[in-house]
C-alpha cells in the first residue's frame, strides 16, 4: 500500500545538469512538441465543440501542461525513470461533446469524482495486483497494436509531404547508419532540423504567427450532478486506468524498466483532482511520450534516460505559462512533419516491444491484443487498448495455459533460489 519508494533525488538533480546531453535534448523536445501540438489543437476543438469561452479553453491548456510538466518532473526525479505525464486525448473529446449538455462546473465535479478513485485504486495497490496477473507478452501485444498506427502514419507522411517528411525520414536513418557520428549527435535531431530547414525553405511554415502571451488560470467550482458523474466518470476512470496508464506501463516493461506502478496510477489520480480546479480533463501518464523518451534515441544509457523525460517536463511547463501559443505553433508547421517525427522517435521501441510479444510465451493472448487494438474499435464507449487487454489477457488464460504453468514453476524455481541465498 502506498507509492513506491523512490532514489536519491539529490544526486538524479546533479546528474541531470550533468548529462544534458544532444540525445536527451533532442529527444526531450521533440517528445514534448509531438504531444503539445496536435493534441494540443484536440483539447482547442474540444473546447469550441463544449462552447467554452477562451479565457476557459486557455485555462484548460494552461492546467494540463503546466501539471504534466510538475508530475514529469516529480517522477522522473524520484524514481530516476523516463516517465512522462500528460493528459487524456480521448477524454478531451469525451468532455467536449459532454459540455453541450452539462455546465463545465458539473464536469469538474465528475473530474473530481475520477481523480478520487483512481487515487484510491492506486495507493491501495489494487492496481498494482490486477497488473501482475496479466502475461506481459499480452500487454506488449497491446502496445504494439496502440504503437503501429504511429508508424503507419510516419510513411503516409512520407508519400503526402516528400519533401518535408521524407528529408526527415532519410536523414534519420542515415545517421543511424553512421555508427560513430550517430552516438554523439542523435539521428532524431538530426530529422527536427533538417525537416524544419526543408519545411521554412519551401515556405510551409508560419513562424511568424507565434506570439507568446501569459496565460491566466481560471479557478472552476465544481457542481456534483449524477448525470455528469455517469456520463462522465467512469468512462474517464477507464481511460486513465485501463487504457492510457497502461500502455505506458507496457511500454516502460518493453524497454526493460521495472515501473513504479503504484505512483504512476496514483499521481495521475492526484493531478486529475489538480488539473479539475482549473477547468482542465484527467492527468494520464503518456504512453507514446514515454516510449520516446525511454528509447534508444535518449541515449545509450538507459540509467540517464530520465534526463529526456525532464526536459519534456520543463518544456511542457513553459509552454502552460505561454499556453496561446499551443495553437500557433501547431498552425505553424506542417502535420506531416510532426507524423514523421513521431514514428521515428519510438523507431527503438517498435522493435522491442514486437520482440517481446511474440518471441517467448503466451503468443495467442499477445496476437489477439495486438490485433484488437490495431483495429481501434470502440465499444460501450470504451477504446481498443482496454479491450485488447481483456480479451488477450481472457484468451490466454484459454489457450495459453501451458505457458502460465511454466511461468509458475519458474517463479517457484526463482522463490526457492532466494531462500537459498538468504539463508
Amino acid at each position: 500500500m502506498g507509492i513506491e519508494k523512490g532514489t536519491d533525488v539529490k544526486q538524479n538533480f546533479k546528474d541531470f545538469f550533468s548529462n544534458l546531453t544532444p540525445a536527451a535534448l533532442g529527444t526531450g523536445l521533440v517528445a514534448a512538441l509531438f504531444s503539445i501540438m496536435g493534441p494540443g489543437l484536440i483539447v482547442m476543438n474540444a473546447a469550441k465543440t463544449g462552447n467554452l469561452p477562451i479565457e476557459h479553453a486557455v485555462s484548460w491548456l494552461f492546467i494540463i501542461y503546466v501539471a504534466g510538466g510538475m508530475f514529469t518532473l516529480f517522477l522522473s526525479f524520484r524514481y530516476r525513470l523516463p516517465i512522462v505525464v500528460a493528459y487524456s486525448i480521448p477524454g478531451a473529446i469525451l468532455v467536449g461533446n459532454a459540455l453541450n449538455h452539462i455546465t463545465l462546473n458539473e464536469a469538474v465535479g465528475a473530474f473530481i469524482v475520477s481523480g478520487l478513485v483512481v487515487t484510491v485504486l492506486g495507493f491501495s495497490g489494487v492496481v498494482k495486483r490486477v497488473i501482475e496477473h496479466i502475461p506481459l507478452p499480452v500487454m506488449l501485444g497491446m502496445i504494439a497494436g496502440v504503437l503501429l498506427s504511429f508508424g503507419i502514419k510516419a510513411i503516409q507522411a512520407v508519400v503526402e509531404a516528400p519533401a518535408v517528411a521524407g528529408s526527415a525520414f532519410a536523414v534519420f536513418f542515415l545517421l543511424m547508419a553512421m555508427k560513430g557520428l550517430s552516438k554523439k549527435f542523435p539521428p532524431i535531431l538530426g530529422a527536427v532540423i533538417v525537416g524544419g530547414i526543408v519545411a521554412t525553405a519551401l515556405g510551409q511554415t508560419n513562424w511568424g504567427a507565434i506570439e507568446p502571451a501569459l496565460a491566466q488560470p481560471l479557478f472552476v467550482m465544481p457542481h456534483f450532478s449524477m448525470q455528469a458523474i455517469l456520463e462522465l466518470s467512469l468512462p474517464l476512470i477507464i481511460l486513465i486506468v485501463g487504457v492510457q496508464n497502461m500502455q505506458a506501463v507496457g511500454v516502460l516493461y518493453a524497454t526493460g524498466y521495472k515501473p513504479p506502478i503504484n505512483a504512476m496510477f496514483t499521481l495521475p489520480g492526484v493531478g486529475t483532482i489538480v488539473n479539475s480546479l482549473f477547468g482542465g480533463h484527467p492527468t494520464v501518464i503518456a504512453g507514446p511520450s514515454t516510449a520516446m523518451v525511454s528509447s534508444d534515441a535518449s541515449g545509450e544509457d538507459k540509467n540517464l534516460r530520465f534526463v529526456a523525460s525532464a526536459v519534456d517536463g520543463i518544456i511542457w511547463i513553459c509552454f502552460g505559462m505561454v499556453a496561446s501559443i499551443v495553437i500557433a505553433i501547431s498552425s505553424a508547421v506542417p502535420a506531416q512533419l510532426l507524423s514523421v517525427l513521431g514514428g521515428l522517435a519510438i523507431f527503438a521501441v517498435f522493435i522491442s516491444t514486437f520482440a517481446g510479444a511474440f518471441n517467448g510465451k503466451f503468443k495467442n493472448g499477445a496476437m489477439v491484443a495486438f490485433l484488437i487494438a490495431i483495429s481501434n474499435v470502440t465499444v460501450f464507449s470504451v477504446g481498443s487498448a482496454f479491450w485488447a487487454l481483456l480479451v488477450g489477457f481472457v484468451v490466454s488464460l484459454l489457450l495459453d495455459r501451458d505457458d502460465y504453468k511454466k511461468t509458475a514453476a519458474e517463479k517457484g524455481e526463482a522463490d526457492e533460489s532466494k531462500k537459498a541465498v538468504t539463508a
